[in-house]
């Protein structure tokens, strides 16, 4: 576990290797909210941002190597450095398409539609994370999921 909910996120992490989840529980259920990988950053935002405790846990699910940087050092930055401003407002600029993207997804009403376009857009962890991870992002059972994937590879067959 990186972060979990009600610990206040002191680091913001590139992702060098692994992949990690974002989940938030709702009574027994774990619901996840994203995954990323490799090349991206990873954070509990809202809780690294007010320095508040945090909503959601962040999980690893695989090995992971994570260069991180403490919230006070990026205050720093920002203060002492103005290009550090930029370089913080294009993180945030790739969080909120990543927000939006999965705004998207959970306005799509069909399960199929929803699976390939978690296929032509994030095809890199189909391998890699697990089908309850990935059917829970999506909204799904994961009944559902395994049946649209059988159903997707006999269409292909």
């Amino acid at each position: 576990m990186l972060t979990s909910a009600g610990e206040v996120c002191t680091h913001f992490y590139l992702v060098r290797k692994g992949i990690l989840r974002g989940y938030v529980k709702d009574g027994i259920k774990d619901i996840t909210t994203w995954i990323t990988g490799e090349g991206e950053f990873v954070s509990a935002i809202a809780s690294f941002q007010l320095q508040q405790a945090s909503s959601e846990n962040v999980q690893a699910i695989e090995d992971c190597e994570l260069t991180g940087l403490h919230y006070n050092d990026l205050q720093y930055l920002y203060e002492n450095f103005p290009e550090a401003n930029v370089i913080g407002r294009k993180i945030l600029e790739n969080y909120y398409r990543d927000a939006e993207e999965r705004a998207f997804i959970a306005r799509l009403t069909e399960a199929t539609s929803k699976y390939k376009h978690f296929i032509a857009t994030k095809s890199h962890l189909l391998n890699r994370v697990p089908l309850k991870f990935i059917a829970s992002y999506l909204g799904m059972t994961l009944e559902t999921l395994s049946r649209i994937r059988s159903k997707l590879s006999q269409a292909k067959a």
